[in-house]
């Protein structure tokens, strides 16, 4: 009879071990989850800079083009002062789609903003590669302590539970040094 009550508290135990497991798979799902949608709102927001930055450069090449046109070969019986005047306007422009602190739409703020951006995405991808395979270790681990219910092995339950205490230092890389293991990026 103590045999049978030995089974059952140590099923009880792995019971436990599953479920916590679970749980911590559950955390790391979050978590995965949560930094991929950051990365990907990242790199939109990245893509969209990057885009309004070639905007910018192409309005100021069309700009360049013509002010160099009107220097060039202005229009006969053209007022000499308005031509200046025209060419003065543009210069501010080119020099304002340069760089803008002010409404920070200039390219040089652009450019620094998209790779802001760029490395929000990074960050954020590097942190979802370490929650990933934190979750890879608790799936393993729930199936290894299930495999001991039934075979009554006990190294699978501390295999388990091992694969759990990686996956939990996967969850604390992610979480606070996400580029500290560069092979699983």
């Amino acid at each position: 009879m103590s045999g049978h009550g030995s089974v059952e508290g140590s099923n009880k135990k792995v019971a436990l071990l599953i479920s916590v497991l679970a749980l911590f798979l559950a955390l790391a799902e979050t978590l995965a989850k949560g930094a991929q949608t950051e990365a990907l709102s990242a790199n939109v927001e990245s893509a969209n800079q990057w885009a309004y930055f070639q905007a910018r450069t192409i309005r100021g090449t069309i700009l360049r083009t013509a002010d160099e046109t009107l220097a060039l070969t202005p229009p006969a019986g053209a007022d000499p002062e308005a031509i200046k005047a025209k060419r003065a306007e543009w210069a501010k422009n080119l020099a304002r789609w340069e760089s803008d602190p002010a409404s920070g739409e200039g390219r040089k703020e652009l450019q620094a903003k998209a790779i802001a951006s760029e490395g929000r995405r990074d960050l954020a991808l590097h942190r979802y590669h370490q929650y990933e395979f934190g979750s890879a270790a608790f799936q393993i681990g729930i199936v290894l302590a299930s495999a001991q219910v039934i075979t009554g092995i006990a190294a699978l339950a501390f295999l388990g539970g091992g694969l759990g205490v990686i996956g939990i230092a996967l969850l604390g890389f992610g979480f606070y040094a996400p580029h500290a293991l560069p092979f699983f990026h």
